[in-house]
């Protein structure tokens, strides 16, 4: 079978022992098939009782600790983990699935074969199909202008080919980073506060994600001009795919109004 980028992955049988190297993804098989993990990052934060081997973090896997664990499987994502890392375990027998995963859709999709092709599933996991459900519903207040930075000290924004950014338009909002001005474009444009501000008629909400910079009340809002109204919002509710994605409409709706 093939993993999203077309790469080989050869699996006798369905993994019984699985390393997860992408927090959502992490917790999306927790909510399925909890048995088979022995071993996830530092980062992987749900669910909160998770009691498996941690190896490190997203961009420095402990690889001989992966190795040691003896996985059947290593669950990796194209943006989240290093292509090195991934080459550097299939070259020791490995077998790694990558996910690629940049707008919704390719979230259920890619979820979909994960589950079924890769982790043997007969079904499709119940919160698989009441996230479809969620996100095809119309969008509750569109026409907003939205900014999502996601470091500062250089200011980095969330661009155009992301999840989030894809997330973001399907609730109707515009990216005011994803359309090129302001130094804006790309998947994740450095450009300052002022350009990104003043870009396309302005932004009616920056939104303040807790990851990967931990923005929050106190810490992000003074960084932008009076009057400018800044939103503290879940990371995981804009960057999560999996069974977070189920309450993170909701979550954004309400937060953002």
């Amino acid at each position: 079978m093939l993993d999203d980028l077309g790469a080989p992955v050869e699996l006798p049988r369905s993994p019984r022992r699985v390393v997860s190297l992408v927090p959502s993804l992490t917790e999306a098989i927790a909510a399925t098939v909890p048995g088979v993990l022995v071993g996830a990052t530092d980062w992987c934060t749900h669910p909160a009782d998770l009691a498996v081997e941690r190896v490190r973090g997203t961009k420095n896997p402990d690889l001989a600790r992966i190795r040691a664990l003896a996985p059947d499987l290593v669950i990796a994502n194209e943006e989240e983990n290093r292509k090195l890392d991934v080459e550097r375990l299939r070259a020791s027998g490995t077998e790694v699935w990558v996910t690629k995963i940049d707008s919704v859709d390719e979230a259920f999709s890619s979820l979909g074969r994960l589950f079924g092709d890769a982790l043997g599933l007969a079904e499709q996991p119940a919160w698989l199909a009441r996230a479809r459900e969620v996100w095809d519903a119309p969008a509750a207040r569109p026409g907003l202008r939205v900014a999502v930075p996601i470091w500062r000290d250089p200011w980095i924004w969330v661009g155009r080919q992301t999840y989030a950014d894809d997330l973001v338009r399907r609730l109707g909002w515009a990216n005011a980073a994803a359309d090129g001005r302001g130094g804006g474009g790309g998947r994740y444009p450095h450009a300052e506060v002022a350009d990104i501000l003043a870009a396309g008629g302005g932004v009616d909400a920056v939104l303040l994600p807790d990851e990967p910079y931990p923005f929050g009340p106190d810490g992000g809002p003074e960084a932008f001009p009076a009057g400018t109204r800044t939103v503290p919002v879940p990371g995981r509710a804009l960057f999560w795919y999996g069974p977070a994605m189920i309450e993170a409409r909701g979550v954004l709706e309400y937060l953002v109004g």
